[in-house]
């Protein structure tokens, strides 16, 4: 009678055991799998931080690690430094006003659009009044209309404006956003009802409420949205591209472009402003990743 049960019992373990190690070796395939990605996906970075490294003599070679480890790259970039073969005069790059615009506009664009954004969500959300899904809905129906065919009437109404190669003709139209109002009304929606009644009960108005309640509830949220919208307008190309004619407002996808044009054959030169590039969105993104697969994950399971 009890040998029945200690075969059972050897049985699950064998089972369990198996079951184990199979899950072990599909982890490790697994791992193997996402690592060789990771190494593919991170080579065209490597090659670019070590061609930015280069003196112009050795882009063209086969080997990736430099002979001669040329740091000045950058500060010939930055203007501090002509390179050799150019003067102060015939290498003119303003790589550090292009850093400034795109940065400011950047950070402009982010501040307005988490504000606007966050209006809208909290009026979508938290306030009663009719209509309020109808017309949520006819907002959120514009994200189904592409960027590019709104680019030239908002061209035509910033001309119109007189805000044509001005500061305020690339912050304003990036300002309002449906999809930041969408992101923040689903994290809202999450937020007990109760919270906002018992501000009200304590003489709130709907601005303190918002303030005072929603938002630092919200915060995940709002910054997931500050990261989506530093990214996008960091990398801005084609409305600083027609709305822009002078120099010194030129954003740093333009500045890139000017670059490559008048010096086509500084590879490695090139490869350092590309590397000075992406450094703040590096940055951002590990600087608050958590809060962004937060924001991502809270916002996803509101409905």
């Amino acid at each position: 009678m009890s040998a029945a049960p200690a075969t059972t019992h050897a049985v699950a373990d064998r089972r369990a055991a198996a079951l184990r190690r199979r899950r072990l070796l599909l982890h490790t395939v697994l791992y193997i799998l996402l690592v060789l990605l990771a190494v593919v996906l991170l080579l065209p970075f490597a090659w670019m931080c070590l061609t930015s490294c280069k003196p112009l003599e050795e882009v063209q070679g086969t080997h990736w690690i430099p002979k001669l480890w040329q740091f000045e790259n950058y500060l010939y970039v930055l203007g501090l430094k002509a390179p050799p073969g150019f003067g102060s005069k015939s290498f003119n790059i303003q790589f550090g006003i292009w850093y400034f615009n795109s940065f400011f506009i950047a950070a402009f664009v982010t501040v307005l659009q988490v504000f606007t954004s966050s209006l809208a969500a909290f009026a979508f959300s938290r306030l009663e009044w009719p209509g309020r899904d109808k017309v949520f809905f006819l907002y959120l129906s514009t994200m189904m209309v592409p960027g590019l065919v709104t680019m030239i009437p908002n061209f035509t109404l910033m001309f119109n404006l007189g805000l044509y190669n001005t500061y305020e003709g690339l912050i304003i139209p990036a300002a309002f956003t449906a999809f930041g109002t969408f992101l923040l009304r689903q994290f809202m929606l999450g937020i007990p009802k109760s919270l906002d009644e018992a501000a009200e009960i304590d003489g709130a108005t709907p601005w303190q409420v918002l303030w005072d309640v929603i938002l630092p509830l919200a915060r995940p949220g709002l910054l997931t949205l500050a990261i989506f919208t530093f990214v996008g307008n960091w990398g801005s190309f084609f409305w600083p591209l027609i709305m822009i004619k002078s120099e010194t407002l030129r954003t740093l996808p333009i500045g890139m472009l000017v670059f490559n044009s008048d010096y086509a054959q500084q590879t490695n030169l090139l490869m350092a402003g590309s590397v000075m590039n992406i450094i703040p969105v590096i940055v951002l993104f590990v600087a608050l990743q958590k809060f962004l697969v937060r924001g991502i994950q809270l916002g996803a399971v509101k409905g």
